[in-house]
């Protein structure tokens, strides 16, 4: 599987973005679907996953204000972030998992200015 990130840009505190990370070559249904975010020094995070029952769970610093999805017709998963602020800034990923396998996708940088 490969994957496509999207969407990011720059926003304003308490604003909204919605991530797209499209698949090709295999469909998402087959997988659970993660998205992760790397801010400049730190180590990549956990954001959000989605596993193929559409069971989902969230880091605690997003629960409330970010919400995931699939589209399996689009081949794509999204992450609505709502409610924004600058400590999410950072580089976001998503990855695709089945059995020990994770495929990465590219990032989509994510800017929140207070």
């Amino acid at each position: 599987v490969q994957l496509q990130a999207s969407g990011g840009g720059l926003v304003q505190a308490g604003g909204s973005l919605r991530l797209s990370c499209t698949a090709s070559r295999s469909s998402v249904s087959t997988y659970t679907m993660n998205w992760y975010r790397q801010a400049p020094g730190n180590q990549r995070e956990f954001v959000a996953t989605i596993t193929r029952g559409e069971i989902t769970n969230y880091a605690d610093s997003v629960r409330g204000r970010f919400t995931i999805s699939r589209d399996n017709a689009k081949n794509t998963v999204y992450l609505q972030m709502n409610s924004l602020k600058p400590e999410d800034t950072a580089v976001y990923y998503c990855n695709a998992a089945v059995l020990s396998r994770v495929y990465w996708g590219t990032g989509t940088q994510v800017t929140v200015s207070s």
